[in-house]
């Protein structure tokens, strides 16, 4: 009974917070993916498997693939994978210039990095907007990754930069004078220590360019309407709560995904070590 108790004063809380903001809005949500939507966009019975099918592309009233959902979420896929991609090949040396600064010129960088997030993240996509405009570029796909890039290189650069930080530089100069030339030697001795916070940037950058809506609803226009667009349209003007369900419970599994891959990346041996 004591260890009970001990137990509900302790994670007691946390566990109730999770069942009430986490667990039971999601079991609600995986109700309504069973439902169908009526004429009237009410929802209602019977259960039915119909919403995962259009998810992975198949239409039961015609019986037939109609690829338009696989499209959509291929097109996020790599949309995220390349944005991505120009995160880490902006911010990660970025963070190593940031990292190897004096003390004040160090926090007045990082200090530049983090005012965007003083402003409303619509407003600044807004701003972006006025600034592309001149030049033709809006919509466009390349505005797009602009604005992407824009919004998740902060959350790249802030991890790798804690991880320079405490980077052993001996380990360098130690294969440095053993004969490793400086691409070696910084392979070997460097970029495996950056590599837990090159990860965790790589997560908070994809997992959030995967449900983004938006930056491609107004920098990219319906060209480059990624999933969390087509989710956002279903709760929205469509009215099909059921369907809209059904693409969340994807995206979520696709965020899942990426979390085991972490965990599987850094050694660990599952999720539940991970969280």
């Amino acid at each position: 009974m004591l260890t009970f108790r001990r137990f509900l004063s302790t994670l007691g809380p946390g566990v109730l917070w999770l069942a009430a903001f986490l667990i039971v809005p999601a079991a609600i949500m995986f109700g309504y993916s069973l439902l169908t939507r009526t004429d009237l966009a009410q929802v209602g019975g019977p259960w039915t498997l119909e919403n995962w099918g259009r998810v992975f592309g198949y239409d039961a009233l015609f019986r037939e693939w109609v690829p338009d959902n696989v499209r959509v979420l291929w097109r996020s896929l790599w949309m995220a994978a390349f944005s991505t991609l120009l995160c880490v090949l902006m911010g990660y040396p970025l963070a190593f210039f940031i990292a190897r600064q004096d003390e004040r010129r160090k926090n007045l960088l990082l200090l530049l990095l983090i005012i965007p997030f003083w402003t409303n993240f619509l407003i600044r996509v807004y701003a972006w907007i006025i600034i592309l405009r001149p030049f033709d570029l809006v919509p466009s796909p390349l505005a797009t990754f602009l604005g992407m890039v824009y919004a998740f290189l902060p959350f790249f650069v802030l991890p790798v930069y804690s991880s320079v930080e405490k980077v052993d530089w001996k380990l360098l100069e130690a294969a440095q004078d053993l004969g490793a030339r400086p691409r070696r030697a910084f392979l070997a001795g460097v970029f495996p220590q950056t590599l837990p916070g090159l990860i965790a940037g790589i997560l908070l950058t994809f997992i959030p360019a995967m449900g983004m809506f938006v930056v491609s609803d107004l920098l990219g226009g319906a060209k480059t309407a990624l999933i969390g667009n087509l989710i956002q349209n279903q709760f929205g003007q469509a009215g099909d709560w059921p369907y809209g369900s059904a693409l969340s419970f994807l995206l979520m599994g696709l965020v899942l995904l990426g979390l085991w891959g972490y965990a599987r990346a850094a050694g660990q041996k599952g999720l539940e070590e991970l969280i």
